[in-house]
């Protein structure tokens, strides 16, 4: 390791370099490096298709393709093998047509996880109602019960139900990824983006936070400007993690038509986009001041993935969420129950009880500070419950907002999820446009504690940690509060 990089050993040895291999075989641990390169080797040649020589050969062509796209070099019309990958990136990469085709897929890859996902996500409501009838029925009255229904089911599955469209959300992003479009999309992005500050390796963790914030965070170590890399942990807060579509799921499908969500939810990835390039062109300029290194895009060439390498990534996504659900969403699911039942008082009604818990008197102290937003006590509580996880807010308004008798008759009826909860919180006063704010704010404010803490241990300090706490969920608030007060102008 002081003789070689480590990362340059593992690329040689993946080319089944001789000398390489000659100088490993000296090493007291070979046998053990050897073998994980036969491994690796393996699992590269079942995901792309050729052996791993060929495919870090591809990998290098890639980065020579990207310097030449960074020069603007203009390749000549003879044959050669990535004679393909030049002609699809004259369109994908064009500087009109680049940004029209990337937020055309992404609404393409929306609406097709609204409509396909809708199927089994219905079978999994259906499924976790009947479990819920089962419970009612044969558990007598109690504390029990009452933790069972309300709590686990009412929390977990609210969140659980969604795994459908996640694994399709997901098994997209893979496809980009693993095609070679993922690359030219940052590519894309890096030429707006250096206009306004930022640049160069800040967007593979850019990128890569769609999918989740904490390994986008850990990914900025790769940066070798101090600067760059700073920034981009503080404006990766605003790039939709996919523990916030649960939340972006149940708000658009119970307050928007169906033809409407996908607007919806690209306008909400294109505003943290956006805030993320104002947020990068401030810090840039007044708070972290520096040169910066260049970088050149990899563009690889691009491949048609296998089935099998696409299951594979989104199922170990769907594996990470699934484990999720069985602990952080469970406990803070029974908790949040708990806050809600206690004290509990029989003769109360089902929103008298919620008023006067402990949960609701939380909700009540801390209205006030949303009361410009238009948001009540119990968004405000599902706001306060997500700062451990965004996926808690869905748990929290699904145990919130379940066990109410008067509109539960009406459940039969298509899309009956939603339509109980419009009832639900509409009767609480919540509209359209309070429901959008709260999207906003839900996008903008306060990362996860996980999110904070990886920010404290790549930056070495609290101070970058706390801040960036503090600024999102400033920024959350005021956006949030304009768009409400702006939009109450116009209904």
């Amino acid at each position: 390791r002081y003789k070689y990089s480590t990362r340059y050993l593992a690329i040689k040895l993946l080319e089944m370099d001789k000398d390489t291999e000659e100088f490993v075989n000296t090493l007291p641990n070979a046998k053990e490096v050897m073998e994980t390169r036969d491994r690796e080797a393996v699992r590269i040649k079942e995901e792309v298709k050729e052996d791993s020589e060929t495919a870090i050969m591809n990998a290098k062509y890639g980065f020579i393709n990207g310097a030449l796209k960074e020069a603007e070099y203009e390749t000549g019309d003879k044959q050669d093998t990535y004679q393909t990958t030049h002609v699809i990136d004259k369109i994908i990469t064009n500087k009109y047509l680049g940004f029209p085709l990337f937020f055309l897929l992404l609404y393409v890859m929306f609406q097709v996880t609204f409509s396909i996902g809708q199927y089994p996500m219905d079978w999994i409501d259906a499924g976790v109602g009947m479990l819920g009838d089962w419970i009612s029925t044969n558990i007598p009255e109690g504390p029990l019960k009452a933790m069972l229904v309300d709590g686990i089911i009412g929390g977990v599955g609210a969140v659980i139900v969604f795994l459908p469209q996640i694994l399709i959300l997901y098994a997209f992003i893979s496809f980009m990824e693993d095609s070679g479009y993922m690359a030219r999309a940052a590519f894309i992005m890096d030429k707006l983006m250096h206009k306004m500050g930022l640049h160069g390796k800040s967007f593979i963790p850019l990128i890569m936070g769609f999918g989740c914030n904490v390994p986008a965070i850990m990914a900025t170590r790769t940066i070798e400007s101090r600067r760059s890399r700073l920034i981009t942990m503080l404006i990766l807060p605003f790039m939709s993690c996919s523990a916030r579509l649960p939340i972006y799921i149940m708000i658009t499908s119970t307050f928007f038509a169906l033809k409407y969500r996908s607007v919806i939810m690209i306008s909400l990835y294109a505003i943290g986009i956006i805030m993320a390039i104002i947020m990068s062109r401030l810090f840039s300029k007044w708070l972290v001041k520096s040169e910066d290194v260049p970088f050149v895009m990899e563009l690889p060439p691009y491949r048609f993935p296998t089935a099998k390498a696409i299951m594979r990534h989104t199922w170990e996504k769907g594996k990470q969420y699934l484990k999720k659900m069985g602990g952080i969403i469970l406990v803070a699911s029974i908790i949040i129950w708990a806050l809600g039942y206690f004290p509990h008082n029989d003769d109360l009604t089902m929103q008298q009880q919620q008023e006067q818990s402990y949960i609701g008197r939380i909700g009540k102290t801390v209205e006030p500070v949303f009361r410009p937003q238009g948001f009540d006590w119990k968004l405000s509580v599902g706001l306060i419950s997500g700062v451990g996880a965004k996926e808690i807010v869905a748990s929290t308004m699904g145990v919130l907002y379940s066990g109410d008798e008067t509109v539960a008759d009406d459940s039969e009826a298509d899309n009956a999820k939603y339509e109980y909860l419009y009832k639900k919180m509409s009767a609480d006063g919540v509209t359209p446009l309070i429901a959008f704010c709260y999207l906003l704010f839900v996008l903008l404010y306060f990362p996860c504690l996980a999110t904070i803490v990886a920010i404290k241990n790549e930056s070495g300090s609290w101070k970058w940690a706390l801040f960036t706490a503090f600024y999102t969920t400033a920024v959350a608030w005021f956006v949030s509060a304009a768009v409400y007060q702006i939009g109450l102008l116009f209904t």
